[in-house]
This record gives structure tokens, sequence and C-alpha cells, in this order.
């Protein structure tokens, strides 16, 4: 009798096994950097009237951190950086199938705010109080914008005289500019596009930072996931570059 209860018992923990293995399969989870936020569910609300039956999860957050998740074992099928930086940290790591390592779109940066003719241009920002860009350390955005900085020799002025403020990712800044906690932020072309507060100030400069380039991947495991795979190309199609164009991407 013993033995049947323990058989029953190992049968039961199979068939869930198996389902739960079957579940995985039929879900997407995707990480993406935080700058892509009102693209990201408009991609997914179009997906999935083709396909239905498949869910996603998606994980919105700062390049960096998403990276460092990933490294530390976060389930996550399809990675999105705002810069190749954390690509290729993954790439490293043995995170990601490097064979689909491949750039998705483009950004520029921009300052923005609420109105004002005081701020025209990067030296203007000596003048102002606070100043808002993401940390440099793990966001894009923020790696940008200090290399923009840099290049006009201002950074370091205005991190010293305590002007510059790190926020976790480019909707912590918007928020930082729309509640008006500062006078300005540094932010993608379409991050202060979608927000119906404030608006650019000035467009940073292409030549003083790199190319502003998001490359996506499929992680090792995402490689087996045969909806990964689909939704992954269905991103880099026609119809998925139609929708990153319409939301300002390039």
């Amino acid at each position: 009798m013993q033995r049947l209860h323990i058989r029953y018992l190992l049968t039961m923990l199979l068939l869930l096994l198996t389902s739960t293995a079957g579940a995985t399969q039929s879900t997407i989870r995707l990480s993406a950097a935080a700058s892509l936020t009102p693209v990201i569910h408009q991609l997914i609300d179009h997906y999935q009237t083709i396909h239905p039956e498949q869910t996603i999860t998606v994980n919105l957050a700062s390049s960096g951190s998403l990276a460092k998740q990933i490294v530390a074992g976060a389930p996550t099928d399809l990675y999105i950086s705002a810069n190749p930086k954390w690509m290729a940290y993954l790439d490293e790591q043995g995170s990601i199938d490097h064979a689909t390592i491949t750039p998705l779109t483009r950004n520029s940066l921009v300052c923005a705010g609420y109105p004002t003719p005081a701020i025209s241009n990067l030296e203007s920002l000596t003048a102002v109080n606070k100043i808002a860009l993401g940390n440099p350390k793990s966001t894009p955005v923020g790696d940008y914008a200090q290399k923009a900085l840099a290049a006009k020799h201002l950074y370091q002025p205005l991190l010293t005289s305590g002007q510059l403020i790190f926020a976790k990712d480019v909707r912590q800044a918007v928020v930082y500019a729309e509640q008006q906690f500062v006078d300005a932020i540094f932010v993608y072309a379409t991050d202060a596009a979608a927000s119906q507060k404030i608006e650019i100030l000035f467009t940073v400069p292409a030549e003083l930072y790199p190319a502003i380039v998001y490359p996506m991947a499929l992680t090792v495991s995402g490689s087996e996931n045969r909806q990964a795979q689909q939704f992954y190309l269905f991103l880099s199609s026609t119809a998925g570059q139609q929708i990153f164009s319409q939301c300002g991407f390039k």
C-alpha cells in the first residue's frame, strides 16, 4: 500500500513537471531597456493580436540592472539593451546566444524639461540649479550624457558643484522633470516626446557621444524557446520596425 502511495506521488510530480515545462515554452520572457517602455507595450499588443495563445512577460529597467539580473539567473528569453556595452557584457558572461545579437533600433540624446529660454545648449546648464541624468554606471542614457558633457569639459564641474542628480533609469528622470524637482534632464528623444508635461529644450550634438543603438539577442535558454524565436523575428520585421518608427525611433 505504501509503495502504491509513493508511486502515485511520483506520477503526479512527473505530470506537474511536464505541465510546467510546457507552460514555460508558451511564455516569452522579455527584459528590455526602460526607455523602450511605450513602444514595447505597443509591440506586444500588436504581436498578441496575431498570436493570442502566447504570453509575454516583460521586465523594464536600466540595461545594466537587467544584464546583472540575467547573469544572476533571472529567467529571460530575450534581452534588449540601450547600448552595445551591456550586450557585450552578457556575451562575455556566456549568457546570450552570440549568433542572435543584432541591432534593433536607434535613438538620439536630448535635454528636456519645462520650457525656458535660459536653457538652449550644454554650456547654459552651468547656470541652472539641478540636472538629472541616469546613473552612468548602470544606464546607457547616463553614459551617453556623461560623454557629451565631458566632451565640453562640463561633466566634472557640474558634478563637483552638486548640480547633477542621478536617476535609476529614464522613467525616473522624466518624473523628476515633470514634478519640477530638477530644471532639466538628459533623456532620449522618444522619452521627451512621450511626456505630456515637458518638452525638448535642445538636441545634444550627435558628434559628442557614440551612436545610440539598441541591440537585441536571445539568451542561451531563449534560443531554445520557439515562441521567443518568433517574437525575436517579429521585432526585426517590417511590421515591428514600423511600430518603432511611429514611436519616434530611427
